[in-house]
């Protein structure tokens, strides 16, 4: 028989247990709402968004609208000309010719091209936001087809149905323009131009705020410096020393999304590789020894940042001065790529796939999403290849056709000619310091969109933010430099 201390003890047991899964459905509500508001947010972000100067989405469905404004309106009183048993030269003739607002429904159809008129012009043409216009057309609208019903000569009509259709739909669509226009076009392109605007303000300032979160442009090899860390583990358990493993943070999702392999290449397919990188470091030393780089900004630490426009895009490069051997930097950062997420705390993964030689390798890289999934993950397959063309060591890239297969949840980039060089220095004290010029090249294709003006700002805060981590990382690795 149970005793009171018992009963008491399963009271409590069973108030801790309701407690918890009513805590835990809150938990899964919160986190599904978040993840609602999320995407909602991302969605009118990108449908008030201006693409290369084009015309907005939201907008240009309510150029839409306002376009089918007339042609519904056009309809109709076809359709109210045929039943009344009129051919289009007779009702032309008896209700344009000889206009009478009591018998004439074609003034409904010229208050639509009214309103098709000045609504293009000023909100298609002009791009402006303002209320005034369709504010003016709508209110014309109500009063002239307010006075349409009180005038129109109803009993001269045999089936006014048609007629009273035609009258109550120019109505509904006036509204209904109007309605979508301040409701749906000024929010979402206030919303979007904000958010742009904050992202320009400062080079050094993240490339998306809270709440918001991101169509894209081009970088380099270290393509996940354009995005934010993520907290998982730079390696899986089975690549890793016992001793070295760290605690698996990720959720279940995430651990069974591992990082994918490459199948063993052909040996026509590794001809085929090393004719390429041949190719490519060429290519990569021609971009540093050029003369047409423009100069866009020169940061605090006495970086500079330019650019190059090229028949396959935009180049981007920062060079600067690190304090390390330029051979031994160079060929720390290709040997130990691996190594990445653990000081560039901005990209997720970094894995050799294939070995083709010892200057040439297959690697893959991966980034976590950002902007609340307005751009999602991406990953990238890169050729590289090792070698000194003149005065610079270069570690050059570009994307590998390979058969690795897509990772759930990622987008996968491409990426052009992306390079990392080093170069001596001439001056006695810098040798003496053995400091060494380096150069990163960014020429990448995300695979996504965002505004022009965005990803410039990005990429600048990009190269600036990666700078400083190489620094950083290389003053921790200076005893190991000789």
């Amino acid at each position: 028989m149970m005793t009171e201390e018992d009963r008491q003890i399963r009271v409590a047991a069973e108030n801790l247990l309701s407690g918890s899964v009513q805590s835990q459905r809150s938990s899964y509500q919160r986190s599904i709402s978040s993840i609602n508001r999320d995407y909602v947010v991302s969605e009118d972000l990108i449908a008030g968004s201006r693409h290369n100067g084009r015309m907005s989405p939201v907008r240009r469905f309510f150029c839409l609208l306002v376009t089918f404004d007339l042609l519904f309106t056009c309809l109709m009183w076809l359709i109210c000309t045929t039943i009344a048993g009129e051919n289009i030269t007779t009702a032309l003739i008896q209700q344009v010719v000889h206009y009478n607002i009591q018998t004439s429904l074609f003034d409904i159809v010229m208050l639509a091209a009214c309103r098709f008129i000045i609504l293009l012009l000023f909100y298609g043409l002009l791009y402006i936001s303002h209320w005034w216009s369709i504010a003016l057309t709508t209110a014309t609208t109500s009063a002239f087809l307010a006075a349409k019903v009180y005038m129109f000569n109803w009993s001269g009509v045999t089936q006014p149905g048609f007629q009273a259709l035609l009258i109550i739909a120019s109505f509904v669509l006036a509204w209904g323009e109007t309605w979508f226009f301040d409701s749906r076009v000024v929010p979402q392109e206030s919303q979007a131009r904000q958010w742009i605007i904050n992202a320009v303000d400062s080079e050094r300032s993240p490339l998306l705020r809270p709440g918001f979160d991101g169509p894209p442009s081009r970088m380099a090899e270290s393509v996940g410096n354009f995005f934010t860390p993520m907290d998982s583990p730079t390696h899986s358990d089975d690549e890793e020393p016992r001793a070295f493993r760290r605690r698996d943070t990720r959720s279940d999702e995430d651990v069974s999304n591992k990082i994918p392999t490459m199948p063993p290449l052909t040996l026509q397919q590794i001809d085929e590789y090393k004719r390429k990188a041949a190719t490519l470091m060429e290519q990569a030393h021609h971009l540093l020894i050029s003369n047409d780089w423009k100069t866009i900004t020169t940061t605090l630490e006495g970086d500079v940042i330019s650019a190059v426009n090229r028949s396959y895009g935009k180049v981007v490069r920062i060079e600067g001065i690190v304090e390390a051997p330029a051979s031994q930097l160079l060929d720390r950062l290709f040997e130990w790529v691996e190594d990445l997420p653990s000081w560039n705390k901005e990209v997720t993964d970094a894995k050799k796939l294939q070995i083709i030689d010892e200057d040439t390798d297959i690697v893959y890289q991966s980034t976590k999403s950002f902007g609340g999934g307005l751009v999602g993950a991406r990953d990238f397959i890169t050729l590289r290849h090792r070698g000194q063309c003149g005065d610079y060591f270069i570690s050059s890239g570009v994307s590998a056709n390979s058969d690795v297969p897509h990772r759930k949840n990622y987008i996968r980039g491409e990426n052009g000619i992306v390079c990392w060089a080093t170069q001596r220095l001439v001056t006695q004290s810098d040798r003496k310091k053995n400091n060494c010029k380096f150069i990163w090249i960014l020429n990448t294709n995300l695979k996504g969109w965002l505004p022009q003006r965005v990803i410039d700002n990005a990429l600048n805060s990009t190269m600036i933010n990666f700078m400083s981590s190489l620094r950083a990382h290389v003053e921790n690795l200076s005893p190991s430099f000789s």
